[in-house]
């Protein structure tokens, strides 16, 4: 059972680079603090994420270079869902540092949104942690002796990396100081969602055991909703 793979996995400094020069170059100006706090809290996650799966050898090799038997609709999802991310960044900083086309936002909604970030990541990290096969592809790891999470977060809901990813995900653009960069992060969203559908649909055809799984833990990404 796979989950959301942050854009910049640990230890790619070189990528929050190229994220940091396009945020400024948009916003038009150093002195752009939302796009350091954001650029903060990334590098935040990159050391910590780092520091829990040092260990973990499989894992990493498997989210790094993910074998075979990628679905086609991961392939799509992939292919939608990651220009949306980046357009939802430039368009924040495009918006909250250079043109002011949202509202200024009152500082308990910045630290609001910046709980929501952190516990999205928090709850991202929680799930890649427990999970031995929490890879960056949607497929069945029949090569890695795939089997059913059931620790940590997956008591809760089985898809809680997917949670994790649509909380921090939709905090972004707020933490940037943008609303709307919401739009092109809210379809995202709703990609996300669709994954959801379409990797549980997955597991209850090809993995052993999950199906049993799913009617002790009934919610796919909600705990208590859906």
């Amino acid at each position: 059972m796979k989950r959301i793979e942050a854009p910049f996995p640990g230890g790619r400094f070189g990528g929050v680079a190229v994220l940091a020069a396009s945020i400024f170059a948009a916003a038009g100006r150093p002195d752009y603090w939302q796009g350091w706090l954001f650029l903060g809290g990334t590098a935040v996650v990159i050391v910590v994420t780092g520091r829990i799966m040092r260990e973990e050898i499989g894992l990493a090799a498997e989210r790094l270079r993910p074998g075979q038997g990628m679905k086609w609709w991961d392939k799509g999802y992939y292919l939608l869902s990651t220009p949306l991310y980046f357009a939802a960044v430039i368009l924040a900083a495009l918006d909250a540092g250079r043109f002011h086309w949202s509202p200024t936002l009152p500082w308990f909604a910045y630290l609001l949104a910046l709980a929501v970030f952190i516990a999205g990541q928090g709850l991202w990290l929680w799930a890649k942690r427990v999970n031995a096969f929490f890879s960056s592809v949607a497929r069945i790891q029949y090569d890695r002796g795939q089997t059913v999470c059931r620790e940590g977060p997956y008591r809760f809901c089985r898809h809680p990396g997917y949670l994790g990813g649509l909380l921090f995900g939709l905090a972004t653009p707020l933490v940037l100081g943008s609303c709307w960069a919401l739009i092109p992060q809210g379809l995202a969203g709703l990609l996300l969602v669709l994954r959801t559908i379409c990797e549980d649909r997955m597991l209850k055809r090809d993995l052993l055991w999950y199906e049993e799984y799913s009617r002790a833990v009934r919610f796919r990404l909600i705990p208590g909703v859906w």
